[in-house]
């Protein structure tokens, strides 16, 4: 098997060749994915409960701040109530969880891996693959949880629900090539872990998570309109919850952007993993 970090650039920034090459792993990804899910809650009483329960006491705290003190309306669903505005909030809540999860473990996917890393036929690049299936699988039960909510909201449930997996895919690709790039560059430079909270909340409240964009100052909007997450976000409330037609225009914009951050993200994995062993 040859060294990926040996290929050339061009060879590298061939998506083919990146699906063909966790396909032929898929085994192994499968197996990983099971390992971290299990890992997760292991030696916890509550076990899997926890998935529910982190993300309900998420929104507890958020709908409180915002829904009850700064009575917050993201103007999705006519006439909205306060069931519904938690609704979408939840939603968001749902959906920045697998960014903020992805920050907080990327960095060090690979150093608290070494004896991986010092067997040269390893597949590395699976380990950030199989993080982010387990994270997939635990926003899945949130998500899940927004379904059966949408059947008790104003607007109720509808076939725009069948979107969701088209709105989740950038998302987990977004995450995916932002986490291969974290895990290599946390091999070289340590620190970045200790910035991670303060950027992961910066990100939260520049992605309008708990509040509409439109009250964002447009001296602002016109910098975080090109903040992907924002316009999934945005998206995602008014077709799941406000069942409105879907805006070509910003689904587009973020498949782009996402695309891109998954192929420079493994591009710049493969070019410094060559050294991983050497600095681990």
């Amino acid at each position: 098997m040859s060294d990926p970090s040996s290929r050339p650039l061009l060879s590298l920034l061939n998506p083919w060749r990146i699906a063909t090459n966790l396909w032929q792993h898929r085994d192994l990804l499968w197996q990983f994915t099971l390992r971290e899910i299990h890992i997760r809650h292991k030696g916890s009483q509550l076990g899997i409960l926890w998935a529910l329960l982190n993300p309900l006491s998420m929104l507890l705290l958020y709908s409180f701040v915002f829904g009850l003190l700064f009575k917050s309306k993201f103007g999705v669903v006519p006439d909205e109530t306060n069931y519904d505005y938690t609704l979408l909030l939840f939603l968001g809540l749902s959906l920045w969880q697998v960014f903020a999860e992805t920050l907080a473990w990327a960095p060090s996917i690979v150093v608290s891996n070494p004896n991986f890393v010092k067997k040269v036929v390893f597949p590395l690049e699976v380990l950030p693959v199989a993080k982010i299936g387990d994270t997939a699988f635990h926003v899945s039960i949130s998500l899940a949880l927004v379904i059966i909510g949408s059947a008790f909201g104003k607007s109720g449930l509808s076939w725009s629900l069948l979107w969701l997996p088209v709105l989740i895919l950038p998302l987990l690709t977004l995450a995916l090539g932002l986490a291969w790039a974290l895990a290599a560059l946390g091999v070289f430079v340590r620190d970045v872990s200790q910035v991670i909270a303060f950027v992961s909340t910066a990100m939260m409240f520049g992605s309008a998570v708990a509040y509409p964009p439109r009250m964002i100052p447009e001296s602002i909007y016109q910098f975080l309109r090109f903040n992907p997450l924002l316009q999934l976000f945005d998206v995602s409330r008014h077709v799941l919850i406000g069942h409105q037609a879907i805006s070509w225009a910003k689904l587009g914009y973020v498949y782009a952007f996402a695309f891109a951050v998954l192929m420079a993200g493994y591009v710049f994995f493969e070019l410094l993993r060559r050294s991983f062993a050497e600095v681990i």
